[in-house]
């Protein structure tokens, strides 16, 4: 098997409702909005889940073994390319907005949602917007901060 490239494959959308996390449909994530044409290179933060150790180990133990525990997300945001005019993303995900950020990967990005397709769907709350700190040669940026508030659908399908 072949490698596959990821540069242009990472599609991020802003989609408002989805009722099955697990199957989101087509007709629940065209209502979405693309945002990741106008995320920066760096722009996809936090959204590697990290599962916490739970120690089995004895008083006894000469060695220390664990089980997982909890699951979780840190630091999970979206940066941003500030937008002339009406900028789409900054109107829309304003603090404690909320909705499911979803994921797709291996296809290129415009590449319309399609039945069968893998996704991963994260519900979520908006923070309040933060600014980054103007630097020479770039464009205007900034940060979604995001909250999740439920746990995520990892392993989703397009129905």
């Amino acid at each position: 098997m072949a490698d596959i490239p990821g540069d242009g494959k990472l599609r991020v959308d802003w989609v408002p409702a989805i009722a099955n996390i697990n199957a989101p449909t087509l007709s629940e994530l065209n209502a979405g909005i693309r945002i990741s044409q106008w995320m920066t290179a760096d722009g996809f933060v936090g959204f590697r889940p990290e599962t916490a150790d739970v120690s089995t180990s004895g008083i006894e133990s000469t060695f220390d073994t664990n089980v997982n525990g909890r699951r979780s997300f840190s630091g999970t945001m979206l940066r941003f390319r500030k937008q002339s005019g009406s900028d789409v993303v900054y109107t829309t995900m304003t603090p404690d907005a909320t909705g499911f950020v979803v994921e797709r990967r291996s296809l290129a990005a415009p590449t319309a949602y399609a039945s069968g397709q893998p996704v991963k769907v994260f519900p979520v709350m908006c923070g309040e917007t933060a600014w980054i700190d103007p630097e020479p040669n770039t464009s205007e940026r900034f940060e979604v901060p995001l909250k999740m508030t439920d746990q995520p659908a990892l392993r989703a399908v397009v129905a």
